[in-house]
């Protein structure tokens, strides 16, 4: 019923005290004005402006009209200002979900792109492994999701829907076969899971687990998982001290190191599938734009893959 232009308005004739004077400080005609005030008297339903000889003057109407411009023209100014800065990426709020090995991975990078390009853009992080994360961004807990799946499955495993969001490629990641340097395979160049068969397995989330049985039972036997932990560092602790083999990621072995440990190439290969997800609308908001963008740029960065036999370190372990 009220909008902004007939409160500024109202402002101006307030203070200026005619309809010319108006006209003037805001840059309009003077019918325009008269236009304006007989069409806001309209949808208000009663009289606002009082001519008195070649002035005018604010009716009691008219006169809260004014009173109330400045702080809600005040408020609609400092909102347009605001998404203004969001827009132009002076500011914003990203919220991103991604999977551990991610995390130790293509997120900082990602994130100290965005630091250095856009420094009044917010990102918040947590890790959560799909389809959990999955599932937060559908419920509008995060605006961008990083994901994995192995080759056959999808990223949510076949458990929802995933027709609405955007699907970003990042990069194929290549699994291999840890185990401790004193194993009878790890001077081979490659490692056949059928020859490790009666080794004791460490395996990690529900869905990584999962794809350790698809492939074993692919090699025709039934591993046995003598222990679970998500802890990559963890992990290759546990192999090194020669308890047990495993499958690594890429991702993981471009920061984990041991010197104990020897990852080979599997025979035949295994991959897994990075991708970030996010809504159609959430793609165009500026920030998540952005975040996208360097994590697109964080993944070519990761594209170079480890030495087969032993992987550069990042740290030791």
């Amino acid at each position: 019923m009220i909008d902004a232009a007939g409160l500024r308005v109202m402002r101006a004739i307030s203070e200026q005290g005619s309809f010319t004077a108006a006209a003037a400080s805001l840059g309009y005609t003077q019918p325009a004005i008269s236009q304006m005030v007989r069409r806001l008297e309209q949808r208000t339903g009663t009289v606002l402006v009082e001519r008195v000889g070649r002035n005018v003057r604010l009716t009691e109407a008219g006169r809260v009209l004014a009173r109330h411009a400045g702080p809600v023209l005040a408020a609609l100014d400092a909102a347009e200002e605001e998404v203004a800065a969001i827009a132009g990426l002076r500011s914003g709020r990203v919220r991103l979900m991604a999977f551990p090995s991610a995390s130790a991975t293509l997120v900082p990078r990602a994130l100290s792109l965005v630091k250095k390009r856009f420094p009044d853009v917010h990102i918040t992080f947590t890790e959560a492994e799909p389809p959990e994360s999955i599932a937060a961004l559908r419920a509008g807990e995060c605006d961008l999701a990083i994901a994995f799946a192995y080759e056959g499955t999808d990223v949510a495993r076949g458990e929802e829907d995933l027709d609405a969001f955007v699907i970003t490629p990042l990069l194929e990641d290549e699994v291999r076969l840890a185990m401790p340097r004193s194993h009878p395979a790890s001077t081979q160049p490659t490692a056949h899971l059928a020859e490790l068969a009666t080794d004791p397995w460490i395996a990690g989330c529900p869905r990584c687990r999962g794809h350790l049985v698809q492939l074993a039972d692919a090699a025709g036997f039934r591993p046995d998982v003598a222990y679970e932990t998500e802890d990559y560092v963890a992990v290759m602790g546990l192999v090194a001290e020669g308890l047990g083999v495993a499958l690594i990621p890429d991702l993981i072995l471009r920061t984990v190191h041991h010197d104990e440990v020897v990852a080979l190439p599997m025979e035949p290969a295994s991959r897994r599938t990075i991708t970030a997800l996010t809504t159609p609308d959430l793609g165009r908001v500026p920030a998540v734009r952005a975040t996208l963008e360097a994590l697109i740029e964080s993944a070519g960065s990761q594209s170079t893959a480890p030495t087969t036999r032993q992987p550069e370190p990042t740290f030791s372990i």
